[in-house]
């Protein structure tokens, strides 16, 4: 390969802090990152789930380090970053894959879950990535990656107050962009179909939904979590730095029938 194009994919020297990362797509996204070159600092409310992610990562010759937190905890947030920072460097990377989505129907939501999703799923990504801001800026940029999710776009039953966070970072994404990108920070999101993790296993516990689901892609299959792996790296790349306020579904094509 043409060492220029290489390049483009390569993440050796970049710092990356990953939310959600003690399991499922948050871990995958940080696993991909630091097969890339990237090191990885690891943040979620599991601390035994981290401790894992970090043994994966550091098995295949990775950097990664870790804090457990509560991250609805605002107050808590530039601790994280200063501790990403002390440990392994200002993040350039920030990947916001934490989040909830308790599945209940509209009459049963209560004003403790509605505000939780909000604050973990929309809230958290903005002001974790306002601290991360300054760190970009003094080495000249960086990347952040959002989760979206189908329901950015559209509604499915018994979520509101998830597709309403959802919605939300999506315009997060697009407003991170408008105000940042100029000094060389590019905010993306991703937008997962149906992917085998803790927030998706009511549905991968039943055959019939998880079909249906399957034929409504294209592809005609449910995602795998090594599919996340090449988008991960693209967008914190410099093979993206023209890309920015992108919400890029991986879906199989669900959203596309």
């Amino acid at each position: 390969m043409n060492d220029a194009i290489r390049n483009l994919f390569d993440l050796s020297g970049q710092v990356a802090l990953c939310t959600g990362a003690a399991s499922g797509i948050g871990r995958q996204m940080a696993w991909a990152l630091s097969q890339a070159g990237a090191s990885v600092y690891l943040a979620d409310l599991d601390e035994n789930g981290l401790a894992d992610a970090q043994a994966d990562i550091k098995l295949t010759g990775g950097k990664a380090d870790f804090m457990a937190l509560d991250l609805t905890d605002r107050a808590k947030l530039s601790e994280l970053v200063e501790n990403a920072t002390k440990s392994l460097g200002a993040p350039q990377i920030l990947v916001n894959a934490a989040g909830v989505n308790l599945r209940q129907p509209v009459d049963e939501i209560t004003d403790e879950s509605w505000d939780l999703t909000i604050e973990i799923n929309l809230s958290t990504p903005f002001f974790l990535a306002r601290h991360c801001v300054p760190g970009m800026k003094e080495k000249g940029g960086g990347h952040i990656i959002n989760v979206a999710s189908l329901q950015s776009f559209r509604a499915f039953a018994n979520s509101m107050p998830y597709g309403a966070s959802k919605g939300g970072i999506a315009q997060v994404t697009r407003a991170m962009a408008e105000a940042w990108s100029a000094d060389g920070i590019m905010a993306n999101a991703i937008a997962p179909g149906f992917f085998p993790t803790k927030l998706t296993a009511p549905v991968y516990g039943n055959p019939d939904i998880l079909s249906h689901n399957a034929r409504m892609t294209a592809i005609g299959r449910n995602g795998e979590l090594e599919d996340l792996d090449g988008i991960t790296v693209f967008l914190a790349a410099p093979a993206s730095n023209y890309i920015t306020g992108a919400v890029i579904p991986v879906d199989g094509g669900f959203a596309a029938k």
